[in-house]
Parts: C-alpha cells; structure tokens; sequence
C-alpha cells in the first residue's frame, strides 16, 4: 500500500501521488502517459493530476496495476 509520508516531492501537487517504494519499472507512464513520467532519478512521479472521469480511470487503473503498491490517491 502506498504511504503518502514517503510521497515523492516531484509530485504535481494534489490527490495523486507515487511515494518512495517506487522500482520505476514504467507500468504506470506506459498506461497514462499524460499522467504519470518517469523522473530523472529512475522513479515514476505524478506528471499532472488527472482532469477528467477518463484520466481519473487511466490513473485507477495504474494504481491497482503497480508492482510495488507506490501509487497513492490519498483525496485531498
């Protein structure tokens, strides 16, 4: 499960979030890459929030998909 406390800071800011467990494997970006890129340091992060039910879908469904559980959508 992911921990919002080990959010990674390169975030967008908002609900969504990957936090520090992430292994980079890419699963993510391939699937919403308007939402979710790889970062310099190897880690996916949060691009941008989602803007619509579709993007909203695209990014729930990386969530369940992660490996590693670093996919957070904590509601704020």
């Amino acid at each position: 499960m992911s921990d919002k406390s080990s959010r990674l800071p390169e975030n967008a800011r908002g609900a969504w979030y990957v936090d520090s467990n992430c292994i980079g494997c890419g699963l993510c970006s391939a699937s919403a890459p308007d939402i979710f890129e790889l970062s310099d340091g190897g880690q996916a992060i949060v691009r941008r929030q989602p803007a619509s039910p579709d993007e909203t879908d695209l990014a729930t469904q990386a969530l369940n998909d992660c490996p590693v559980q670093s996919i957070g959508n904590d509601g704020e």
